[in-house]
Parts: C-alpha cells; structure tokens; sequence
C-alpha cells in the first residue's frame, strides 16, 4: 500500500483557501491502493524550475493530463509543492487497475478554525 500521505493532501487543499470564507463542507477521501497496482512517479527535477511558485505555470497540469490520456499506469505520484519530498497521487479511473482501489467511506474534514485566524505579528498566539 502507499504510505498514508493525507495529511499533506489536506495542507495542499488549506493553503488554498480563502482564510475570510472558510469552507464548512470539506470531506476527506482516502484510498487503499493494491501495491502490484501500476504506478509513474514524476520527479522534481522533471518539472519547470518554478513549478512551486504561488502561481505556478501551466506546465504541470499538463503531465496530469497527458499521463490520463496514455493511460498506462493506474496512478501518478507528483512532488507536493508543500514537501517537495512527500507525494500527492492522482488517480486515473479510466485505467482498468482502477477497481482495485478500495475508497473507504468519506468523512468530514474538520480542520482547526486556528487556522483561519489572523494573530498580530509577534503575538505569542502566532507561535
């Protein structure tokens, strides 16, 4: 099985909200993938040099789509732009490995409303 990584898919969904409107309905998903399942990686150094800057270039989103279009491997594992080192994992279900993904049952996402919260600079609360 692939490590357990949702804590950082959840970091790669929370660094992109709006902190005045948080959202109340976030589930998280998780998946069981098979290990003899196919898989790519897609490594750093394979992608543009600022590929994690806030607003990336549209070169990534295309290995996600010409890895869907080929259609060779069940899953992609990327670098997360938050831990360059952990992964994120796209999923294609068109891929005939895709029934042996087991999807647990979703559950609520409840993050912390800490998250949200502006403290003043140099306030201990900000530690």
């Amino acid at each position: 099985m692939l490590p357990n990584i949702s804590r950082w898919q959840c970091w790669s969904i929370l660094v992109h909200l709006d902190k005045d409107d948080p959202p109340d309905d976030l589930v998280l998903a998780i998946a069981e993938i098979p290990d003899d399942r196919t898989r790519e990686s897609l490594h750093e150094k394979d992608l543009p040099r600022n590929w994690r800057d806030a607003a990336p270039p549209p070169d990534p989103a295309r290995f996600g789509d010409e890895f869907a279009a080929r259609s060779e491997h069940c899953v992609l594992l990327v670098p997360s732009a938050l831990v360059p080192r952990e992964s994120n994992c796209l999923i294609n279900p068109a891929h005939s490995d895709f029934t042996a993904i087991l999807f647990r049952e979703t559950e609520p996402l409840d993050y912390d409303p800490r998250m949200f919260r502006e403290y003043p600079r140099g306030s201990s609360k900000a530690r």
